[in-house]
């Protein structure tokens, strides 16, 4: 994952919690928004993007290559 605005980063603390928001679509050339709750409970969301292709995506909403290779296999 790459920053959308690399000023972000600064966002970022180190006791954070981070949320992924979007993954339902998932999908090649779409940002995801990332989520950061600080130790005060103060939020902060920030927008990311990603490289994965169609394939890639896949893998890992079956939670692996291995897990593709295994339905593939026995179906």
């Amino acid at each position: 994952l790459t920053f959308a605005d690399k000023a972000d980063y600064d966002k970022i603390q180190e006791d954070d919690t981070i949320a992924i928001e979007g993954l339902t679509h998932f999908a090649p050339g779409k940002s995801l928004d990332l989520v950061l709750t600080h130790a005060d409970g103060s939020q902060d969301r920030i927008v990311v993007n990603h490289t994965y292709n169609e394939q890639q995506i896949g893998w890992f909403k079956a939670g692996g290559a291995l897990n593709i290779i295994r339905q593939q296999v026995a179906g």
